[in-house]
């Protein structure tokens, strides 16, 4: 702290005096001020704050500081010797800038004589919190010539002499803190008095005399001259220009505030009231603002910085498309592919000062709020494109008050984070535009048949009008309405100069003229069943998500062969084909069609009637019990591995093996039947002798090698019979099936054969796995065997095709043996299927009910599922050229061995044949000629006797 000697007889010495007594006086008064003067003597800030009475303050601006900090601003006059004001600053910091004389010729006492007297002004502080910048005082200051030394006014609690205005930011004299932050202004905004002879100033305006109650507790006094408060004793004791009259006046405004002491009193008192309201509403904006910011600044909207989402392709065997693989009828384009004149029409009818608002509109937010008021309800909108593309993706679309105020937010994040054209953009691809379109592209087609950037001008005023309401406007539903809210956009963007007159009145006179697509040229939806097994490949063996497959734009690649799909479709879709339902639930079925040779899935069929997106798929989820067509894989197939052949011989009588008993179909035994026939016939006792005889563990192995994993519940004897605990899918069976008819070798059944980017980068490449099931010749002997099956004899004689080569087995589960169907007996069967190949195609069918009750049964057996086989391999290979089974070296070598050996036997056979004949021939020659020498010898006797019988009738 730094005090000034009394001996000091300088200017500035005079005025630290004349503050000393000013002070003094003041405390006599009784009236207590806190005041911060900033003075500039010497050239850089010099703080000084006192206490003193409008009686010993001559020339002294007291006022109260309007809402905020003190701060003040002593302004010399620029031809100098004005007398300066300070004013009270409205809620900011404390902004003090002193204005010397701006006269170089001035001595440096002049100078410092009318400084002195331009920084006497106090003012009354409360220590309101300010906010605005002082930095900047310093550097004005030092631009100013100065001949004086630093000096600082004491005040009751002293500040450091020379203490910069930036540190007396938002501290008052007294050193409290209130928190306001709201920028200071020069009280000369407020209204002061014009300038009168002598340096005096006039009386301040109606505005001056009630600033304190805007602000702190300081109490403007009225003066009796007329004149505002001067500077005080101090400063007119260096203020040698000064003449007699500013003295006089300060004596009679001294006069006129003793006078008025009581009343201002009582004002100073509401007043405070008034501040403290002011200031907590001040305050309470101020944190509610942050509060408000801080929420946006919170809200997510990195979903706007994903690509927008991109349908992709699935692609059959010859690389032509078949299905779209998309989560919706989206299609995006660039804002550099839509026309300018539907860019235009948007922002005409939804947000015609789109390019000007900062993502909302107060304007329109007002209206629609004002007729919400009026109708009682939330019925307007008033949401710019902005608040649009926040509702669409972040929001529900229920019309409340909470709802609108998170729009708002997130319409205000989006603008700061994206530019207009981006925002504009993303509105364009996702805003819904009817009939299951989103997007200007989507609708473009839909309506129009034709891309977006092909849109004529009425073309895009009809799909801009139609985000307001998709269905009431609709060209399709409501021809009219659409027509009518047409001509609307058109209007408006003539309004808006976006069209001229002319461009206006040829698009109103044409009619709407719709091209939809045809339903047949749309991929969406196409081949659920399939579609729906290519995505669960697609993660399951290469990490792929559901998102990814649908929004990224991929291509994959797949083995379907669109003549098989679509066969077996139109298979599916003959009712005549499927025995009739019973009740409510329809009986369904599940199919699929593999090439064995490559392992790729051809077609598939997941069930009857519409197909239901992500859907229950029979061909390739269904677990059901094979029946008796699983006895190839698990009994036949190991027997003929351990030596067994067609011709062997196989027990059916009657069984019992640790208590399991099975019987035949038809109820009957016979004794012994061939392995040839038990397949044929389907017999169930051999089947289940034959594997206990070469034991369970074979079956489960063989099982295993072609694909199907089972539980260890299934090692027991009815695995013989398909009973198994979990049971199999169409597809599984298929797979196994495809290893007999591929000469023993298993391809794993796959329908992805790759996946690239829509720029045809490849991702991923499929390299199937291969196994051997069982030799070639084993294969090709159980193909023979089950050739029988087909045969007109055999169970499965229902899908042979005519006049090409195919095998295959049958197999029917029973019915659950509870009371509830105890009464139904051997009459129904829950499960049916049909198994089988021909040498292009396998093919696996099931048959059931997806809930099988006492009136839910089948009653037909496996001629339905044999039938569907029939039908779909029928279409399925109509045009391809017949062929025969493959016949494996071994097997082919053995049957040349076995027909020379058959050659040979019949040479051998015809030699002896002819040796027997010669011998036999010779035989009859030798009998012949014995024959002629005794009839020569008869004759010889014959004649002998005619001669003799002769000779005596002579005589």
């Amino acid at each position: 702290m730094s005090v000034s000697s009394s001996k000091d007889k300088s200017p500035a010495g005079k005025g630290r005096a004349a503050l000393q007594a000013a002070r003094a006086a003041w405390g006599k008064a009784g009236v207590r001020r806190e005041a911060a003067v900033h003075a500039e003597h010497t050239g850089d800030a010099a703080g000084a704050s006192g206490r003193m009475t409008p009686a010993e303050s001559a020339g002294a601006d007291t006022r109260g500081a309007l809402g905020g900090g003190a701060g003040t601003q002593a302004r010399s006059r620029q031809h100098g010797g004005g007398d300066a004001e300070t004013h009270g600053l409205r809620s900011g910091d404390a902004d003090t800038e002193p204005h010397g004389s701006r006269d170089g010729g001035r001595d440096a006492e002049t100078y410092n004589a009318q400084a002195q007297r331009a920084t006497a002004g106090t003012h009354n502080l409360r220590g309101v919190e300010t906010g605005t910048e002082a930095e900047g005082v310093r550097d004005r200051a030092r631009s100013t010539p100065t001949s004086g030394k630093e000096d600082s006014a004491l005040n009751s609690r002293p500040a450091e002499a020379g203490v910069e205005a930036h540190r007396m930011r938002g501290h008052g004299a007294n050193g409290q803190v209130n928190g306001a932050g709201v920028q200071a202004q020069s009280a000369w905004d407020r209204g002061t008095g014009s300038k009168l002879p002598g340096g005096r100033v006039g009386s301040p305006g109606p505005v001056a005399k009630e600033r304190s109650s805007m602000g702190g507790s300081g109490i403007v006094k009225p003066h009796g001259t007329g004149a505002q408060v001067h500077s005080s004793p101090g400063s007119d004791a260096g203020a040698q220009a000064d003449s007699a009259g500013a003295a006089a006046g300060g004596q009679a405004r001294a006069e006129s505030a003793a006078a008025l002491a009581p009343a201002a009193a009582r004002t100073k008192s509401r007043k405070r009231l008034l501040v403290v309201a002011s200031v907590s509403a001040a305050a309470a904006a101020v944190i509610g603002l942050a509060a408000a910011a801080s929420w946006v600044r919170g809200l997510d909207i990195s979903k706007l910085s994903h690509p927008l989402p991109e349908p992709g392709f699935m692609l059959d065997v010859n690389g032509e498309r078949v299905a779209q693989l998309s989560s919706s009828k989206l299609v995006p384009v660039s804002l550099t592919q839509v026309p300018e004149n539907l860019r235009n029409a948007v922002i005409a009818v939804e947000d015609r000062r789109f390019y000007e608002h900062k993502g909302f509109d107060l304007w329109s937010i007002s209206r629609a709020l004002l007729r919400d008021l009026q109708a009682g309800s939330m019925k307007e909108g008033g949401s710019t494109i902005t608040q649009q593309l926040a509702k669409n993706l972040f929001l529900e679309s229920d019309k409340t008050l909470t709802r609108k105020v998170k729009e708002l937010g997130y319409a205000i994040k989006i603008n700061f984070t994206y530019s207009k054209d981006e925002i504009l953009e993303l509105y364009l691809n996702s805003i819904y535009m009817g009939e299951g379109r989103y997007g200007v592209e989507g609708a473009a087609q839909q309506y129009f048949g034709k891309s977006v950037k092909d849109l004529t001008l009425e073309e895009c005023a009809l799909l801009a009008g139609l985000p307001k309401a998709p269905t009431t406007y609709s060209p399709m539903k409501n021809p009219d309405k659409s027509l009518e809210r047409r001509n609307l956009v058109l209007s408006l963007m003539k309004e808006q100069s976006f069209i001229s007159e002319a461009a206006y009145a040829q698009a109103v006179a044409k009619p709407i003229k719709l091209s939809p697509p045809k339903a047949e040229d749309s991929l969406q939806g196409r081949h659920a069943h399939y579609v729906d097994y290519v995505m669960d490949e697609a993660q399951r063996l290469y990490g792929f998500t559901e998102e990814q497959v649908l929004t990224m734009g991929l291509r994959i690649y797949t083995g379907m062969d669109l003549k098989v799909q679509q066969a077996m479709e139109q298979v599916y879709a003959d009712d005549s084909l499927f025995p009739a339902s019973q009740g409510d639930q329809p009986v369904q079925s599940g199919a699929v069609v593999v090439d064995h040779k490559t392992g790729l899935i051809k077609g598939i069929v997941g069930g009857r009637g519409k197909a239901v997106y992500r859907g229950f798929n029979r061909a390739t989820e269904l677990k059901r019990q094979p029946g008796s067509s699983f006895k190839p894989l698990a009994v036949y197939g190991p027997a003929l591995e351990r030596g067994y052949t067609p011709e062997s011989v196989l027990y059916d009588g009657e069984l019992d093996i640790g208590g399991y008993k099975p019987r035949d179909w038809d109820g009957r035994t016979r004794g012994q039947v061939s392995l040839q026939e038990a397949v044929m016939r389907s017999w169930n006792i051999p089947a289940v002798w034959l594997l206990s005889e070469i034991g369970i563990d074979a079956g489960l192995d063989y099982v295993k090698r072609a694909g199907i994993t089972l539980p260890a519940a299934d090692r027991t004897l009815s695995l013989a019979l398909g009973g198994l605990s979990e049971g199999v899918s169409p597809l599984q069976m298929a797979q196994a099936y495809g290893s007999i008819a591929n000469q023993g070798v298993l391809h794993q059944a796959h329908a992805i054969v790759k996946i690239t980017t829509k720029d045809g980068q490849k991702l991923v490449e499929a390299a199937p796995q291969q196994t051997t099931v069982t030799s070639p010749a084993n294969a090709y002997v159980m193909t023979t065997l089950l050739q029988g099956v087909l045969s007109p004899s055999g169970t499965g004689q229902a899908a042979a095709l005519e006049g090409r080569p195919t095998a295959g087995k049958t197999g029917t589960t029973q019915l659950p043996a509870t009371p509830e169907f105890q009464a139904i007996g051997t009459n129904g069967s829950k499960d049916a299927w049909f198994a089988g190949f021909t040498p292009e195609l396998t093919a696996a069918v099931w048959v059931g009910y997806d809930k099988t009750d006492k009136t839910h049964y089948l009653t037909t057996g496996s001629s339905v599922p044999a039938t569907l086989f029939r039908e779909i391999m029928t279409r399925s290979l109509q045009g391809v050229p017949v062929s025969g089974f493959p016949v494996p070296e071994e097997i082919r070598r053995a049957q040349e061995e076995a027909r020379k050996k058959a050659e040979e036997k019949a040479a051998k056979e015809r030699e002896e044949r002819e040796r027997r004949e010669d011998e036999a021939k010779k035989q009859e020659e030798e009998r012949e000629k014995a024959r002629g020498k005794a009839a020569e010898k008869q004759e010889e006797l014959r004649k002998k006797i005619e001669d003799w019988l002769g000779g005596n009738r002579d005589e």
